[in-house]
């Protein structure tokens, strides 16, 4: 056959698939005459990709023929399917534009693909990073990945690959140097309040030229943190010398050698930064650090805003208890006076410790006396110290005796429900030191979750399009067969045995019975589950992604099997509100609506889980059900800023268990916390909880355990 037989060939076979793009002036001709040249197996394969994706969407199949030719001049035949499957990805979750604008680059991928051998991915290091991080000073915090390295004080965002280096083991190292970096601003007060409570970006909002201002006091401020590091951690200072090594010296301007030792002295700060900043706002921004990553100041101010606000009240609440507990004849707990906030002064003293450079201690005193600091409260300490280096007069002032008067909660949720919120149900919750319930202690209230009409459910079939397809064959197989029940009064068939048996039975003198025929009965489920969807703070980024993927595919499979389902989310801040999103009830059917509602759920605040669990056990003990089960989806252990924390929280949400168990209703969790297994046996049992330890997998694993559990 000729090369232009060929090429008709070509342009017949892909006609048809490609016909709802193609016109006199789009054409496939061009193409089909290179792709002639190409020999026989190559040229199957990639007509048989085209047509494939040609099924998915007509443009996708003819911008992949267009540019097929160049992808295989840069690759191998393998590495092409993985672009063309790429496409694929992009277009379920970028849409149509995203994925023809990577074909149209076909050299782009195949670059990647020459550094992806020696390429770090996010998913391999991001489990060591997290504990590696967490091993340093200060709070935790979470990784993500994002387009750039930054961080917004809670979240340390990484690129999903880094390939700078030849050398696989250099990028990973060079991972953990961002990742250190980015904790360093944190932790040396680059993001930090200055005295009048400003925030980086509104202290930069003052140039001309914020932005020019914000990568000069970028590029100073590294020099200031590389000072820090190099005094307090040597070990970890040289790991960022030798990467920056090989990729080439920074060059800085000549007048800013003077500049460069002020902020190497031991006692500069942030505040010297911005000093210095005037003396070089019209120079040309250096080029950054290779471990250096990106500020953010409006993220960061975002983020900062939201915890200081929570920080503040966590910290006048804790005041509070202790103020009642050091000062019985101020505020007894029978008599339940008010505080007299006059006359409990609290006072905290910072000093730096000998011998753990960049870390201090904290002392809080009441009226002269020294305190006790627990654990979690010396956390919220150093949270506040970390974000304004200091502790405003205002924060140290107890919160009032309406924090604690159950009255003075009901009359403010009730003001709430005439606003249209809802209203409030009270619950107690148990304290393990008393031994006994705070009767009413909780206030709890129903709303419903914001509906987003985003495709997310959508986009979410089609990217688990395959398990999908696996996952409804398994439901398909549990809503059982019909089976057929012997020995019957009356029914569908003779049952020929029970027969014989009976003329046995009529020989003998005996009287025939009269359960001669056979039913086919089918087995019904009668099953109950309620599931508590974790919407805390810490869930934001991919694990709400991946707990939203979780209930798209969950929902998909229980319409198959029949089972009657609610999904509830939960999260609040104290006691006083302890807030419950419903997204789907019991009496609901699935819908759009629901649909919505799963799109827009979105991370919130706390994680007060007794209350919750009190509530959803007497929302299942309203249904008829042989079997009930209460399922829980969380990235983490009870807490809450009022107290809520530790063994105080655990052994509440271990009651509220307990008093559900003896309803009938039984527990299980799945989460993806790695320190589950310290508090989960203790809360839910042995066997009743499963830690999943790639939180990818939750959608998929979710869905395998429910049908497990059913069985």
């Amino acid at each position: 056959m000729t090369r232009t037989n060929r090429a008709t060939e070509i342009e017949q076979r892909l006609q048809a698939p490609l016909a709802a793009v193609l016109s006199p002036r789009r054409t496939i001709t061009a193409a089909a005459e290179h792709l002639a040249a190409r020999p026989d197996h190559e040229l199957d394969i990639v007509i048989h990709r085209a047509i494939s994706l040609a099924n998915t969407n007509a443009e996708l199949g003819y911008q992949f023929v267009q540019h097929a030719i160049e992808a295989l001049d840069a690759m191998r035949l393998a590495d092409v399917l993985a672009w063309a499957e790429q496409a694929v990805e992009l277009y379920d979750q970028d849409g149509l534009f995203a994925a023809t604008s990577f074909l149209e680059r076909p050299e782009r991928f195949a670059d990647e693909v020459l550094n992806r051998a020696n390429a770090a991915s996010f998913d391999d290091t991001c489990g060591m990073l997290s504990i590696y991080i967490n091993g340093l000073a200060g709070r935790r915090l979470a990784l993500d990945i994002a387009e750039h390295a930054f961080t917004d004080t809670e979240t340390i965002f990484l690129p999903r690959r880094i390939s700078r280096f030849e050398d696989s083991k250099l990028n990973r190292q060079l991972y953990k140097a961002t990742a250190s970096f980015l904790w360093a601003q944190a932790w040396y007060g680059t993001f930090r309040l200055d005295a009048n409570h400003r925030t980086l970006e509104q202290r930069l909002a003052a140039y001309d030229n914020p932005r020019n201002a914000r990568d000069l006091f970028d590029a100073l401020e590294t020099i200031r943190i590389n000072a820090c590091v190099a005094r307090d951690l040597p070990g970890l200072y040289r790991d960022w010398q030798r990467l920056q090594t090989l990729t080439g010296p920074v060059d800085y301007p000549t007048h800013w050698s003077g500049i460069i030792a002020r902020l190497q002295r031991p006692q500069a700060s942030m505040e010297t930064t911005f000093e210095l900043l005037p003396e070089v706002i019209n120079d040309e921004v250096p080029l950054a650090l290779c471990y250096q990553g990106v500020l953010m100041p409006g993220q960061v101010a975002q983020t900062m805003a939201l915890r200081m606000e929570k920080d503040k009240a966590a910290l006048q609440t804790s005041l509070a208890e202790i103020a009642r507990n050091a000062v019985p004849s101020v505020a007894s707990e029978d008599t339940q006076q008010p505080i007299d906030t006059e006359a409990l002064r609290f006072e905290v003293r910072v000093t730096a410790k000998p011998d753990a450079p960049g870390e201090f201690d904290i002392q809080l005193s009441l009226g002269g006396q020294a305190l006790g600091i627990p654990p979690e409260l010396e956390a919220l300490l150093q949270s506040i110290l970390q974000d304004l280096g200091g502790f405003p007069t205002e924060y140290l002032v107890p919160a009032g005796d309406n924090d604690y008067d159950p009255q003075a909660i009901a009359a403010e949720i009730d003001a709430d429900s005439e606003s249209g919120l809802g209203p409030a149900t009270y619950y107690p919750e148990w304290d393990h030191q008393r031994h006994q319930y705070r009767k009413d202690w909780c206030a709890l209230r129903e709303q419903e979750v914001e509906p987003d009409p985003a495709p997310f459910v959508n986009e979410t079939l089609k990217k688990y399009h395959g398990e999908l397809h696996h996952l409804r064959k398994a439901f398909e197989a549990l809503r059982g067969e019909n089976q057929l029940k012997k020995r019957q009064p009356d029914g569908d068939d003779i049952d020929f045995d029970a027969v014989v048996q009976a003329m046995t039975d009529l020989s003998l003198g005996l009287e025939m019975p009269p359960q001669l025929f056979t039913q086919l009965h089918r087995h019904e489920r009668n099953i109950a589950v309620m599931f508590m969807v974790d919407m805390s703070g810490s869930t934001k980024g991919w694990v709400n992604d991946a707990e939203r993927e979780s209930l798209v595919l969950l929902c998909q499979a229980l319409e198959i099997l029949g089972d009657r389902y609610a999904i509830y989310g939960f999260s609040g801040m104290t006691r006083k509100r302890c807030e419950l999103y419903r997204i789907k009830t019991f009496e609901e059917p699935y819908s759009k609506l629901v649909e919505h509602r799963i799109t827009g759920i979105k991370a919130q605040d706390y994680t007060r889980m007794g209350v919750t669990i009190r509530h959803l056990s007497k929302l299942l003990n309203e249904i008829d059900a042989r079997t009930k089960l209460l399922i829980t989806l969380s990235d983490g252990k009870p807490d809450d800023f009022d107290g809520y924390r530790g063994d105080y929280g655990i052994e509440d949400t271990r009651q509220a268990l307990i008093e559900a168990k003896r309803q009938g209703i039984h527990s299980f969790c799945i989460t993806i916390d790695d320190e589950a297994r310290d508090y989960l046996p203790h809360m839910y049992g042995a066997v009743n909880y499963t830690i999943i330890d790639d939180v990818r997998k939750l959608p998929v694993k979710v869905a395998d355990i429910y049908r497990r559990l059913t069985l």
